[in-house]
């Protein structure tokens, strides 16, 4: 019995045996004949560029600081809620101030009796004065008095005025409709003058900003082009002109950069926020730069690199990159030298036996 299985299998594998002999002559032509198509490394005249990091801000920004004293008594809004201009945001306790209108109205009418009484002594003293009963010096102490009711009138109705204003500011509104960006205090905290009790902005116009090295200022003056790059929508991401540039024509004397300010199209209020960070790119003259195309790049995890061509092989290099010039090809900073041979295809490249086909 085990001679007859030993007889069947070594008859099997007399088949097998050259038919798997030629599946692996045929696996080892194809990898054999992996070609994969190379192209020389050299320098290219392309555009200046450097980017930088940004902040987005909304033009209107205001902090909301109180303008009286006491205990805030209602705070009607939070951080992420939409105002309209007017509106009440909070109010704090006006008991001291009503009581300051109080008394200026009863000041207003005090001071509106004694102008009675001033008055009508006067058109009696002038009657009198007319028939000759009383001296022309009488006639002017009641003129006299007259004048100084008169003013105390109107110092009273002005101390009526403040009082009411005083006591409006106990009401504190929104100066114009936009959003709360953040409270800085809570019901029953106590508000003193210049106080800041919220923030407010205003949705547009918004603005994108970002400091520039001083040892960069004289390029970024001379850029062709400043452009923001805009997140990813429905249409993916994309670099937009802002409509106006501003710099500051100071420098800190800490970071030693200078300030930008560029102010955005409406459309970009649509998928950015204040505080959200963004790429900023200053596009100047040509230079020679070492660029590749942005297909040679193979990015595993932390890794970037490239395959290059090495006694008819390849073999895998880590680079750094720099700007992406588009069209044109990425620019490699280090890792690369002027002559070398990169693979268009890494995915190929890296496959056993694959060899470089130079194209130009």
């Amino acid at each position: 019995m085990t001679s007859l299985a030993s007889s069947r299998f070594i008859r099997f594998a007399r088949r097998v045996t050259p038919w798997l002999a030629a599946l692996l002559v045929s696996v080892a032509a194809a990898q054999s004949s992996i070609q994969v198509p190379a192209v020389l490394v050299q320098a290219k005249s392309v555009g200046t560029v450097f980017e930088l990091d940004g902040v987005i801000q909304p033009v209107k920004q205001s902090t909301i600081s109180a303008q009286a004293g006491g205990r805030i008594a209602t705070l009607m809004v939070k951080a992420g809620d939409k105002v309209l201009a007017g509106q009440l945001l909070a109010t704090i306790d006006d008991r001291e101030a009503q009581t300051g209108v109080q008394r200026s109205q009863a000041e207003v009418a005090q001071a509106q009796a004694g102008l009675r009484n001033a008055q009508a002594n006067f058109n009696r003293t002038r009657d009198l004065q007319g028939k000759g009963f009383v001296s022309a010096a009488a006639l002017d102490t009641a003129d006299a008095q007259l004048k100084g009711a008169l003013a105390g009138r109107d110092q009273a109705s002005a101390g009526a005025r403040q009082s009411a204003l005083a006591q409006g500011f106990t009401r504190v509104t929104a100066p114009f409709e936009g959003w709360v960006l953040q409270t800085q205090v809570e019901a029953g905290d106590l508000a003193v003058p210049g106080k800041p009790l919220l923030t407010l902005y205003a949705p547009l116009p918004i603005r994108a900003v970002v400091q520039v090295p001083v040892s960069r200022a004289s390029v970024a003056r001379s850029a062709g082009a400043v452009e923001v790059l805009l997140p990813g929508g429905a249409g993916g991401a994309r670099w937009i002109r802002p409509t106006a540039t501003n710099a500051v024509p100071t420098a800190d004397p800490v970071s030693q950069t200078i300030e930008w300010r560029l102010e955005l199209p409406a459309e970009a209020a649509k998928t950015l926020l204040p505080g959200q960070q963004v790429q900023v790119r200053f596009t100047g003259g040509q230079a020679e730069r070492t660029v590749i195309p942005a297909s040679a790049v193979l990015r595993r995890g932390e890794l970037t690199a490239v395959y290059v061509v090495s006694d008819q092989s390849f073999v895998l290099k880590a680079v750094r990159l720099g700007v992406d010039h588009g069209g044109e090809g990425v620019e490699v900073v280090a890792g690369l030298m002027t002559g070398d041979r990169v693979a268009l295809d890494p995915i190929k490249a890296g496959l056993a036996g694959a060899q470089p086909v130079i194209v130009k």
